[in-house]
């Protein structure tokens, strides 16, 4: 094999920089993902266990679309689509929305400072899609920790006087959500992961860098080498936080 490796063409300079400011992006798309398609996850699985059947079709139907659509197909929806169902105001916002990258350390010799950043429709677009999407997946995954619930617990609390609600909100959800943790730290994972096809849509997270670096230096192995490993790393991150958690819940619950 003649190809010569050049590292640090990659790991220092301007496409080191490039590369940082792709993980940052993952990153704050991830998270706000997440924290999003946690808050509608647990909402549509009330909606689904409401006795109410117009809140439980609902739940059924946004469940069934969204997991059984690509993801891909979702984000250029969102992202072609969005301006149609999205008020013009908000739009015009979220065009002008800026966040902080932190900075101000040295990485591979190349100093980073940080900077406020511009967040454009692109960057919601993607938001909105992982959001909805992993959403689905969420929301199944905490019905199965409600079903693993005793029923009189629920038949108890709704004795003493509870609402269909509060006795979701304080008897069952609380220990559902606790059953469930291991495979929605799973979907977080999943969730990251997915994060990478939001490049087609012009956001500037880690794979797009990569690809911006391999255009630029044509070291496209390096690049995407050093692409993987940072997900590599998210990875094993999660998968730690999994076996930790799996190590206390096992020590706290006995069967």
């Amino acid at each position: 094999m003649n190809y010569n490796f050049e590292w640090d063409v990659v790991l220092s300079g301007e496409y080191a920089q490039w590369l940082y400011e792709g993980f940052v992006t993952t990153m704050q798309i991830s998270v706000v993902s997440l924290v999003c398609a946690m808050l509608l996850g647990i909402i549509i699985c009330v909606m689904r266990m409401t006795p109410f059947k117009p809140f439980r079709w609902f739940a059924l139907a946004f469940t069934e679309f969204f997991r059984n659509t690509p993801l891909m197909v979702q984000i250029l929806f969102w992202y072609f689509g969005a301006y149609l169902v999205i008020p013009e105001g908000i739009m015009t916002w979220l065009n002008e929305l800026y966040v902080f990258v932190p900075g101000a350390f040295t990485l591979f010799g190349h100093e980073f400072v940080g900077e406020w950043m511009l967040l454009n429709v692109e960057f919601f677009s993607g938001v909105i899609a992982l959001t909805v999407y992993t959403s689905a997946f969420i929301a199944e995954e905490i019905r199965a920790g409600i079903f693993s619930i005793p029923k009189n617990q629920l038949e108890a609390s709704r004795a003493v006087g509870l609402s269909f609600t509060q006795a979701y909100r304080y008897v069952v959800l609380p220990q559902a959500l606790r059953i469930v943790v291991p495979p929605l730290i799973s979907q977080s994972l999943n969730l990251i992961k997915n994060s990478s096809l939001c490049m087609v849509i012009g956001v500037s997270e880690l794979t797009y860098m990569a690809r911006q670096v391999e255009s630029y230096s044509f070291r496209g192995f390096e690049a995407f080498t050093v692409a993987t490993l940072i997900y590599l790393c998210i990875s094993l991150v999660v998968s730690l936080c999994i076996n930790l958690y799996n190590k206390h819940f096992m020590l706290q619950v006995k069967y």
